[in-house]
């Protein structure tokens, strides 16, 4: 049984395989990036769920790297803080927790996803001006500011100094958000990075702002602990970033203290015709793996117990990531328990929810099985 397996990463010896993926939740009313009691729930219920490594939303690294308004952030104390009282309810329930680590570039200040508006924010109604590698805009958003040699550098420094917060704030993991058309993904893309400057044009210059955050980061994040970086290891358009060039990147980066990378796909622009179906990104964590010779995490529409464990057991990744079938259903990794006749007393069920604990069956039994 892969799924209910320890995986070790450095010093951290998690209790399986089953983890809960970054999503969005765009809940900070307050707009001042420090995650509240719905971060608290939404989090402190997976861990008592039983899910091995909960992961936040992506969190910014600076203000203006924010998806939203209403996103976290982790660039100062009162937001290490608000973090340290989710961190600690995490490890009560015997739960690693991670922070992914983000900067939004061009896809900056826009409208949550509850108000079902598309479109930057303008400044009078609390938006700001994004930036990006390019002076290109996505469609739909404002043009981004190309950003200056400084404001690279300001934000190499940024995610180092979010990180050695992150530390000081309990958690275990960093995870860097590289995917998604975000803003390393951008400056990794050549459909969104047209600089004349040596963060572009050739594959070297296109993965050095990645990276120079790595080196940093690893300069701050504790030696013992482990880095993940998420990729999206194709954008699904001719002429974009591949899976060949994931591959690479991943096996470049892990030298330099990376330690997983957690494979997706899609972001950067308007994709092509995606076949989407049960697991249609896990082949991608299984090509990187392969190449690269580095862990990864696979995710993408992994919604039943026997598929999850399929996807460990034929080698395609080392731990699958939920993303909408935790919202469903936060204490999945219970029911995937029962599923495969996993004792109760060998389950991390919390003491409080013991009554309603699967009933045992003589068909679920381990002994039976």
């Amino acid at each position: 049984m892969k799924l209910f397996s320890p995986l070790r990463l450095r010093e951290l010896e998690l209790k399986n395989r089953v983890w809960l993926a970054p999503m969005c939740q765009y809940s900070v009313e307050s707009r001042d990036g420090v995650p509240a009691d719905w971060h608290l729930v939404h989090l402190g219920a997976r861990a008592a769920g039983g899910f091995g490594l909960v992961l936040t939303e992506a969190t910014a690294v600076l203000p203006e790297g924010r998806i939203s308004p209403q996103d976290t952030g982790l660039w100062n104390d009162a937001q290490q803080s608000a973090w340290a009282r989710i961190t600690a309810f995490a490890h009560s329930q015997h739960t690693a927790i991670g922070v992914q680590l983000a900067h939004a570039g061009r896809k900056a200040s826009t409208w949550a996803l509850a108000l079902r508006r598309a479109g930057t924010i303008p400044a009078a109604q609390g938006g700001w001006p994004p930036v990006g590698p390019s002076p290109v805009a996505l469609d739909g958003l404002d043009t981004p500011r190309e950003m200056t040699r400084d404001d690279i550098t300001d934000t190499v420094r940024a995610f180092a100094a979010a990180a050695a917060r992150a530390d000081r704030a309990g958690f275990d993991v960093v995870e860097l958000h590289a995917a998604h058309g975000y803003l390393i993904h951008q400056f990794l893309s050549p459909l969104s990075n047209f600089r004349t400057d040596d963060y572009s044009g050739s594959f070297d210059n296109r993965t050095r702002l990645l990276v120079e955050i790595v080196e940093a980061v690893r300069k701050e994040w504790p030696g013992h602990k482990p880095l993940f970086v998420r990729l999206s290891a194709t954008e699904w358009v001719d002429g974009g970033w591949t899976v060949e060039d994931t591959a690479e990147l991943a096996a470049r980066i892990q030298p330099l203290g990376v330690d997983l990378i957690d494979v997706s796909s899609g972001g950067v622009v308007a994709p092509g015709r995606i076949t989407v179906g049960p697991g249609y990104q896990v082949p991608f964590a299984r090509q990187v793996r392969a190449a690269a010779g580095i862990p990864t995490g696979a995710v993408g529409l992994i919604t039943e117990p026997e598929q999850a464990e399929g996807i460990l057991a034929d080698g395609s990744a080392d731990a699958v990531l939920l993303a909408r079938a935790a919202l469903r259903e936060p204490s999945w990794p219970l029911r995937a328990a029962h599923v495969f006749g996993i004792a109760r007393d060998e389950t991390p069920y919390p003491t409080q929810y013991l009554k309603g604990a699967w009933p045992v069956t003589r068909a679920t039994r381990t002994e039976d099985r």
